[in-house]
């Protein structure tokens, strides 16, 4: 009764969002709906991170931009389906979160120091993408206008509102599953008191790379999810600083640590900014 009673908000608030076009036509309304679920399942991805595991990130950016710009490279460049681009791209937003905590975390870095090295892994690598041919350089990329299922391309706004509510869902299911689980516990245990973790015989350094590792997937899906919602990917929108600000905004106000504190956080920036 109880696991059914920390799921039942989780599966109320994805209904309530999922019935959303059943009652609403207005494109611009619908536009914002994914837009929102967008960076709220980015904000899943610091919150374990930053709330969960308490190693706040300024450069969630790499995860997002990495995730957008292999799965674009894939698609425009080589032809690849666009699902299992998707899936490269999310695997890439993984393996970039690894190699910046196996960098950072090894070193010892925590605070404000491994802060700034996640902004500064983001602003290389935007720098990187405005230089090299493959991503565009500063004209970016654009994916071909092709609807379809296969393409992961809709003439209805609807479905691929449900498309990101369907990711959402599987985030919000995973978090609230981590929280629940002994590396939620272990988590904790080190952002209260790495020293008195590692006495307990927690391994931290395995620890925190896994939630970094979880994090960059996480966030590196919404990248995908923009590049095929808007089609166009350049090193600005894609490692911009504005994304970074936006998933860390919305899960702090949306309440830190919380499952659901992203979604709740992102509605209500982006509700407010609108009125």
């Amino acid at each position: 009764m109880s696991t059914v009673r920390a799921y039942l908000p989780i599966l109320v608030i994805i209904a309530l969002l999922a019935a959303i076009p059943l009652v609403v036509t207005s494109n611009t309304a619908l536009n914002f709906v994914v837009f929102v679920l967008i960076i709220a399942l980015a904000a899943q991805g610091w919150n374990l991170l930053g709330g969960v595991g308490g190693q706040s990130s300024f450069g969630h950016a790499a995860f997002f931009g990495t995730g957008a710009y292999v799965s674009a490279i894939l698609q425009s460049r080589y032809g690849v389906n666009a699902w299992a681009a998707m899936g490269a791209g999310i695997l890439g937003g993984a393996l970039v979160g690894w190699i910046i905590g196996f960098l950072s975390f090894r070193a010892g870095l925590r605070g404000s120091y491994f802060a700034l090295v996640t902004l500064a892994f983001a602003e290389v690598l935007r720098i990187l993408a405005n230089a090299v041919p493959i991503t565009g350089g500063a004209a970016g990329l654009l994916l071909k206008l092709n609807i379809g299922f296969a393409n992961v391309q809709f003439s209805s706004r609807a479905a691929f509102l449900w498309l990101a509510l369907g990711f959402v869902t599987i985030g919000l299911l995973a978090s609230r599953w981590i929280a629940e689980s002994r590396f939620g516990a272990q988590l904790v245990a080190v952002r209260e008191n790495e020293d008195a973790a590692r006495a307990l015989g927690v391994d931290v350094l395995a620890v925190k790379l896994k939630a970094i590792t979880v994090s960059g997937a996480l966030t590196a899906a919404a990248g995908c999810l923009y590049l095929q919602y808007f089609l166009y990917l350049d090193a600005t929108i894609a490692y911009g600083v504005w994304i970074s600000v936006e998933v860390l905004l919305a899960a702090m106000v949306g309440g830190r640590g919380l499952v659901l504190g992203p979604l709740v956080g992102a509605f209500t920036l982006h509700g407010v900014g609108d009125l």
